[in-house]
């Protein structure tokens, strides 16, 4: 039997993550599989030849998705016609579900009209979209579209089983475990100067609206007290943008590209955008302060539709605010440096937080995210096509 050919699409940097890990884990499950699809550099680096770059079309919230609309509709349809020439026995779509969902919609439909159904892939979504947060009837559309959800969290496969309970779901944990070498811990920092790391965000427009927040409360932060401030960024362009900030009556901040485990490894504190990092400040014990800003259209709308009593997925996690919150209008200089300096000049608290976010890093499981990722995968595979592609 030919190799298999696997089409993988992410569309952000953290999806690129995570799918860069599982090409490299399929290439060891499957025989010889071929791979095809778009994503980023880690994607890339794993060996999968990009048909372009979709990392680099990363946008949230609602107006800048209908700026680029023409954009996406061109890509969607190389990405469909990609599918529709090779014919891929798998579609594995990361996240990024603004586009994946209507890329796997699109797929779907390609295949029913090719004749005697000759083509039947197998559609898989890696990351549940957080419909349990917001327009809960989308979970409809996902059973109607994909094979297989592949979550990160157990309440996420409770939450379908009740609400969609013909959807396929698996949760297989958290790749944040298979990715940082060490986890959470409850002892307090060593002395000396405090360390303030700052994660204003990914995309370009995140950083546009976050970076004067941060950078202004780490202005007031400084001039109450002496501290060491880092700042990750995800890669050399977002360093340019935050570089760009470092003005006269700013203090100094070390600007670093990657290295998240080693900057929070040292972190007394974090200054946060409350996407996915806020999950890692946790995995490694580091109290947070947590902010959001988006344009206004879509901060409206959110507001009528989101259904969660807090953005930060420790805080959802953990029931409570175990990170303050900022949100829009409230995220402010002042506003931010003042929850830092109470959380930088109480250590106790500082620890009863640490012990916290253990209890809450403890429920998601461990490591092993991504080899349960394939297994699913494999199993649903199996059902379409001989044993003989496999190698477990």
């Amino acid at each position: 039997m030919k190799p298999p050919t696997i089409m993988v699409v992410a569309g952000d940097p953290s999806g690129d993550a995570i799918a860069a890990d599982l090409v490299k884990a399929l290439g060891a499950a499957f025989d010889a599989p071929r791979f095809i699809g778009a994503g980023g550099p880690q994607m890339a680096a794993a060996g999968v030849p990009l048909s372009f770059d979709l990392t680099a079309e990363a946008v949230i919230g609602v107006s800048a998705p209908l700026k680029k609309l023409p954009r996406f509709w061109r890509l969607m349809r190389a990405l469909k016609g990609l599918a529709a020439a090779e014919k891929p026995e798998v579609v594995i779509l990361v996240d990024f579900q603004f586009f994946n969902g209507r890329l796997a919609r699109a797929i779907r439909a390609a295949a029913r009209r090719e004749p005697h159904s000759i083509w039947q892939p197998r559609i898989v979504q890696y990351v549940s979209p957080q419909v349990w947060a917001s327009r809960p009837g989308r979970a409809d559309k996902l059973a109607r579209d994909i094979d297989l959800l592949l979550c990160l969290f157990p309440f996420e496969k409770e939450w379908y089983a009740a609400r969609t309970p013909r959807l396929r779901v698996e949760c297989v944990g958290h790749p944040m475990f298979d990715r940082f070498p060490a986890g959470v811990s409850t002892a307090e920092e060593p002395g000396g100067v405090p360390t303030v790391v700052l994660l204003p965000g990914s995309r370009l427009g995140e950083l546009r609206r976050h970076l004067p927040v941060i950078m202004e409360a780490a202005r007031l932060i400084e001039a109450r007290r002496h501290v060491d401030f880092r700042l990750v960024a995800s890669d050399e362009a977002a360093a340019a943008t935050a570089r760009a900030f470092q003005v006269a009556g700013m203090p100094a901040v070390e600007i670093q590209t990657g290295g998240l485990a080693g900057a929070l490894s040292g972190a007394t504190l974090a200054i946060a955008s409350t996407g996915t990092v806020t999950l890692e400040c946790a995995y490694f014990g580091v109290p947070t302060v947590a902010l959001y800003k988006t344009s206004l259209l879509t901060y409206q709308i959110a507001r009528r539709i989101v259904r969660v009593n807090y953005l930060a997925m420790p805080n959802l996690l953990a029931g409570e605010a175990l990170y303050p919150e900022f949100i829009q209008n409230e995220a402010t200089g002042e506003n931010i440096a003042n929850a830092a300096l109470q959380l930088l000049n109480d250590p106790a608290r500082r620890v009863q937080l640490r012990l916290k976010l253990r209890a809450v890093i403890a429920t998601l499981g461990g490591s092993g995210a991504t080899s349960r990722a394939v297994a699913a995968i494999v199993k649903l595979t199996l059902a379409n096509a001989g044993s003989s592609c496999f190698r477990v």
